[in-house]
């Protein structure tokens, strides 16, 4: 048995590989896996984990991998965060569970305290506590439709928003998220979004467009709420350009249309501010939060405007678990490790370190047409060097070879020819330019 994180020498900080990939061990867990779990749950990596801390994860077969995904954007302020460990210890030696609408706890009302606090826009907020992003976004569109009274849901092209039946209906890419689990919820509508490096647009441009679709094939009368992620994730890290964002919330309150910034994924300092949409000077009516708030833990939520959050009737909103004591109290720690640890200037530091890498790996290999996102949320796309195709078969050609050479690394875009970095804020520079080195072996190989 290889030694824990936790009494492992300095050399643990990088990547180690002492098995072939997968160990043994894994090998044997995933033969029961596969006997015990859903097919439709997917496998990304054949590895199983045993321990992890800070940006390093350690298998069962004792490998040690850098890991550049974050359990998705989940790992924001690093795995097994003292903070929260010992948060989490303590309230599940007091209180597990009530049900917040049967016997309320104080840990749930810091956490709507606190991101009433630090999403954007100065005007009162109220929140509710869920269980997890799709449920957030679910429950977000519940409220701008009773709020607004109307019917219709807007999203854009490339967007993500979870795996529930609306939420897939939600999604852009039917496969694999709503393939054959139709019928799927309807009055979901898809217009163009802004993607600058493939379409070319002034954000002026692009919202023009946007726009126009929407009063044409739906009509804002109709229109409940929009619902857009500020940097799209799953679709792969599309950065809108400057001006574009604006110009939807402006036309979103001219038409009495709630404007909701999906932060699942970038919000809670993972771009170098608390929510994404601060970096394009917007203030959203509603925000949905999730994986990186929770520190590990799951828990989700709904914020925003009071009269809109208010508009549900008792008992429309929450659920069994939403908010859940031990969870809310992770929460309340990783808000606290974010300001005390300056969190924040880290997710810009991993920006500064780990962007200028990329481009010089660009570079070299003319295949990365693009490099792209903010803070500790970047991201590569692969293109056929002669066709300017996406070219999704070098994308998963670098996956694979770096996790044999002990880094993690998630694929994302439409066509699968992005590859998404999500470390943890607390990464170091040597882990993250370990990590390039390895990707520029991988594309040297190729």
């Amino acid at each position: 048995m290889t030694d824990t994180l936790s009494q492992a020498p300095a050399s643990s900080t990088s990547a180690r590989i002492i098995t072939e990939i997968p160990g043994p061990r894994s090998k044997e867990l995933h033969e029961r896996r596969v006997k015990a779990v859903s097919a439709g749950v997917a496998a990304t990596f054949p590895i199983y984990a045993a321990s992890a801390h800070d940006a390093i994860i350690e298998d069962v077969d004792g490998n040690r991998f850098i890991d550049f995904t974050g359990g998705i954007g989940v790992m924001t302020i690093g795995h097994t965060n003292d903070a929260v460990v010992s948060a989490v210890s303590h309230q599940a030696s007091q209180v597990t569970h009530t049900l917040f609408a049967v016997a309320g706890y104080e840990p749930y009302i810091e956490v709507c305290e606190l991101l009433a606090k630090h999403t954007p826009g100065n005007f009162a907020k109220k929140s509710v506590l869920v269980n997890s992003g799709a449920e957030a976004v679910e429950n977000a569109v519940k409220i701008a439709r009773k709020h607004t009274g109307r019917s219709e849901v807007a999203v854009l092209h490339h967007g993500y928003h979870g795996r529930t039946n609306l939420t897939s209906a939600m999604n852009y890419n039917m496969y694999p998220y709503g393939t054959g689990f139709g019928p799927l919820a309807g009055s979901v509508h898809h217009a163009p979004n802004s993607s600058p490096f493939h379409d070319g647009l002034s954000g002026a441009e692009a919202a023009e467009r946007t726009i126009t679709f929407l009063e044409k094939r739906v009509g804002a009368s109709q229109i409940a709420c929009l619902v857009v992620e500020p940097i799209q994730g799953e679709g792969g890290f599309i950065v809108p350009a400057e001006g574009y964002l604006p110009a939807l919330l402006d036309w979103c309150h001219a038409n009495g249309i709630v404007y909701v910034s999906d932060e699942v994924q970038s919000g809670m300092a993972r771009t170098g501010a608390y929510f994404a949409s601060e970096h394009f000077g917007i203030e959203p009516d509603l925000v949905t939060s999730a994986k990186g708030i929770g520190g590990g833990m799951p828990i989700a939520a709904v914020t925003g405007r009071a009269e809109i959050m208010d508009a549900s009737h008792p008992g429309g909103l929450g659920g069994t678990f939403g908010g859940n004591p031990v969870s809310s109290a992770a929460v309340v720690a990783v808000f606290s490790e974010v300001d005390k640890r300056g969190l924040l200037a880290e997710a810009k530091r991993v920006e500064e370190t780990l962007k200028p890498a990329l481009v010089d790996l660009q570079k070299k290999h003319s295949v990365i047409g693009d490099v792209r996102g903010i803070g500790a949320m970047l991201a590569i796309e692969f293109v056929d060097q002669k066709t300017g195709k996406p070219a999704p078969d070098v994308a998963k050609a670098v996956q694979t070879h770096a996790l044999n050479s002990g880094v993690l690394i998630l694929t994302a875009g439409t066509f699968g020819n992005v590859l998404r970095f999500l470390p943890p804020v607390v990464i170091t520079d040597e882990q993250l330019l370990e990590a390039v080195a390895v990707m520029d072996e991988a594309l040297a190989s190729l």
